[in-house]
């Protein structure tokens, strides 16, 4: 296996534990909104995590491109973190718009703990020097 290739499974790898932990994270915080405010709650939670986690699966597709040099490596992250943000707020969009019964408080806690646990597994989860 080359180092090329072996960058590409690690990076595979922590982003795959990434979305696991957001699953998990967004998961916990939609089981307490429903039983503190009911199914509003927990679905609007649910529909805010969904948002940061769809956002961040076709952001890691393209932080992943694999790439021999730094710069398009850079550009791929920009790319990457775009797409993140873009999705997530076309996502959020359109839930404003359709769910008449959203919860908004519901809806940031779960957005925020998808989002939080991301920006967390990202720095802790891959502890190799990875070279470029």
């Amino acid at each position: 296996m080359t180092q090329n290739s072996s960058l590409v499974t690690s990076t595979a790898a922590v982003f795959s534990k990434m979305l696991r932990l957001q699953l998990i994270a967004t998961a916990i915080v939609v089981i307490v909104s429903l039983l503190i405010s009911g199914m509003h709650a927990g679905l609007s939670a649910l529909l805010g995590g969904l948002a940061v986690i769809i956002g961040a699966f076709f952001g890691s597709k393209i932080a992943q491109r694999n790439n021999k040099n730094a710069t398009a490596v850079l550009m791929n992250l920009l790319k990457a973190e775009a797409v993140k943000v873009i999705l997530i707020f076309v996502l959020l969009l359109i839930v404003f718009k359709v769910y008449k019964q959203l919860v908004p408080f519901a809806l940031i806690v779960g957005l925020a703990a998808a989002a939080l646990v991301s920006g967390a597994a990202m720095s802790k989860l891959d502890k190799t020097d990875i070279e470029i």
